[in-house]
């Protein structure tokens, strides 16, 4: 197959997605590498018709490599993931009203266009976790403990954009984030960045029936296939605190070859027709039934884009090393 990786400056020497294209160069398959943030970019040309058979978005969120593979999408090519979907996560303010109106247990969140404007938060919320709309990677992410600690944090806000505020979910200073793969999740606990410890190793964990099925219904609801998804632990159960495209899929035992086998996937079962990425339902959908890490769950309908629908295998048939 011909893929075409778009890739940002920030992953440029990163394993993830580095080794993935490694992994499909030695298979056999052909793969282009695109960085957005350093080409000169001829937009009314490089969307050649049948150049590739899929193309695949590792970029940091407000690059240009979303604008590239939104192009794909709308001259009818496959992207992995969907680039609606992904639009859907990297916005985490339209994140927070999709996953809220969908059932997903998701803290409270505000929204606020100038810094002064969170001045207008009741006390009562506090404290805050404060970061931006489209931050990605830990940046700009602070804990506010009063509003007293919002003034001098105000100017450091500014020029970051749409920020968003929310209530901050009390817990053990360590994050549960879940990988889904191939039809696959994979769980690990690693130090929260609101509370760096560097003892905290970040390591796999048992995934719950509770969090897997909440991870589970995040794919469902964003129309992803790959993603991960931060869930911490709090008094009120668990609480979905953020949504990845195409995360690093660290710890996930042999993720090179899990991802481009998922790619594959993907990629084979491409088409030209996306419907909206996001139908409102009657009803939050029930959560999806998911197997414990390493096992494969048994498939679930998903309101995807027909160009990325994919049954989950009733196994993996194609392992490390075998031909594709």
């Amino acid at each position: 197959m011909r893929l075409c990786f778009l890739v940002e400056e920030h992953y440029r020497h990163d394993g993830m997605p580095n080794e993935v294209v490694r992994q499909l160069t030695a298979w056999g398959h052909e793969v282009a590498v695109v960085r957005p943030g350093g080409s000169l970019l001829r937009m009314t040309e490089v969307m050649g018709a049948g150049t590739h058979d899929a193309w695949v978005l590792k970029t940091v969120s407000g690059g240009p490599g979303l604008t590239l593979l939104e192009a794909a999408a709308a001259a009818g090519m496959t992207t992995v993931n969907d680039a609606r979907s992904i639009r859907g996560v990297r916005d985490k303010a339209l994140a927070a009203a999709i996953g809220r109106t969908r059932g997903l247990p998701m803290p409270t969140t505000y929204a606020v266009a100038r810094p002064e404007l969170l001045r207008e938060i009741p006390a009562s919320e506090y404290p805050l976790v404060v970061k931006p709309s489209d931050g990605s990677s830990g940046r700009a992410v602070h804990l506010v403990s009063s509003p007293a600690g919002l003034e001098p944090l105000l100017p450091e806000l500014t020029g970051e954009g749409l920020l968003i505020a929310q209530p901050y979910v009390r817990n053990s200073g360590t994050d549960i984030k879940v990988y889904a793969v191939g039809g696959e999740l994979f769980a690990t606990e690693r130090c929260s960045p609101l509370h760096p410890d560097p003892a905290v190793r970040e390591r796999r964990v048992p995934l719950s029936a509770e969090v897997a099925a909440i991870a589970a219904q995040v794919g469902a609801v964003y129309g992803l296939d790959l993603y991960g998804v931060d869930v911490l632990l709090g008094p009120e159960g668990p609480m979905v605190v953020d949504v990845n495209d195409f995360p690093s899929f660290r710890q996930v035992p042999d993720a090179a070859a899990r991802v481009a086998r998922a790619v594959l996937d993907l990629a084979r079962a491409g088409g030209t027709s996306v419907p909206p990425a996001h139908p409102a339902p009657a009803a939050a959908p029930a959560p999806a039934p998911v197997a414990a890490p390493g096992t494969v769950p048994p498939p679930a309908p998903r309101p995807r884009a027909q160009a990325l629908s994919v049954s989950i295998p009733a196994q993996v048939s194609a392992r490390a090393g075998e031909p594709l």
